[in-house]
């Protein structure tokens, strides 16, 4: 069962660094209820002693009103803010808390540039406030799906939306004047790399007009690697030792990864995408995303 811890937090938006399309990220909730078994975040836990990450949430209930004073500030310079960076702001959560109307509110308000990923179908819920802010602000949406097979997505992501349900957040949300996105990604070798489920993910991905795809395989660091094999070796146990043989580090086998890579190369060939969007950096400059 899920406990729902409820905190404040003194700032809203925290300064990254890095070669990314935005230098400020911004996390209503600590903690994940998709449950996704290869989730990178799961180390972030430690950092407010909690070993639990996928049924301890802790919520940032005052996070409208920290942004509102943040963006309200005369050295704010409108910078790109990634919502959900660690987190998924449309986890569970958000249905019983109903953030992020209220902070895309603010957002519109200052007219503030942001990028949000999710794998929920809740995000829906607030298409009107996104459509309004993607004629003031530059928005960029993106959706995370990993497979057309849907007895895959439940035993990799069972508390995710559905595969079909997340392409339909595209499709509706392309209606906006946001950027749209498929994030292919992580791509699981000997579970989600072939060859016909990266296809149909790109075919069905141009089907619902989304401006730019990216994908990249899984890697395993930390905790990560830990919570994963074991899911492997319990759900999995034909693959365990086919993917631990590429993973000898955190990352994996090099002639693996350029083998899939000219893979997708040439699928991005074969879906070509059109009307694209403009994709802006954290300087207001148009910056088109690679595919890997």
């Amino acid at each position: 069962m899920t406990n729902y811890q409820e905190i404040t937090c003194k700032t809203a938006c925290h300064k990254i660094t890095g070669f990314l399309p935005y230098c400020w990220d911004l996390n209503i909730y600590r903690g994940c209820g998709h449950h996704c078994t290869y989730c990178f975040a799961l180390y972030s836990h430690k950092y407010i002693n909690s070993t639990n990450f996928f049924d301890e949430i802790f919520v940032k209930t005052n996070i409208a009103e920290r942004l509102e004073k943040q963006l309200s500030s005369k050295s704010w310079k409108r910078e790109v803010v990634n919502l959900g960076g660690v987190t998924d702001s449309y986890q569970p959560a958000e249905e019983k808390y109903k953030l992020m109307p209220e902070i895309l509110k603010v957002l519109i308000k200052y007219k503030t540039p942001v990028t949000i990923s999710t794998k929920s179908k809740l995000i829906l819920r607030d298409y009107d406030l996104i459509d309004e802010l993607s004629r003031v602000a530059s928005v960029n949406i993106a959706c995370t799906i990993t497979t057309v097979n849907e007895q895959v997505r439940e035993l990799i992501e069972p508390n995710a939306a559905t595969s079909s349900e997340r392409f339909n957040v595209l499709k509706e949300l392309s209606k906006t004047n946001a950027s749209i996105g498929l994030h292919s990604m992580p791509v699981i070798p000997h579970l989600t790399d072939s060859y016909s489920n990266i296809s149909a993910l790109f075919s069905k991905a141009q089907e619902c007009g989304v401006n730019y795809i990216i994908t990249d395989l899984l890697n395993l660091r930390g905790q990560t690697r830990i919570v994963f094999f074991e899911f492997i070796k319990n759900k999995l146990p034909h693959l365990y030792n086919k993917i631990l043989s590429l993973y000898k580090t955190s990352y994996v086998d090099k002639s693996y990864k350029e083998h899939f890579k000219q893979m997708a190369s040439k699928l991005r060939i074969q879906y070509p995408l059109k009307n694209k969007k403009k994709i802006f950096t954290v300087k207001e400059e148009p910056k088109q995303l690679s595919l890997f």
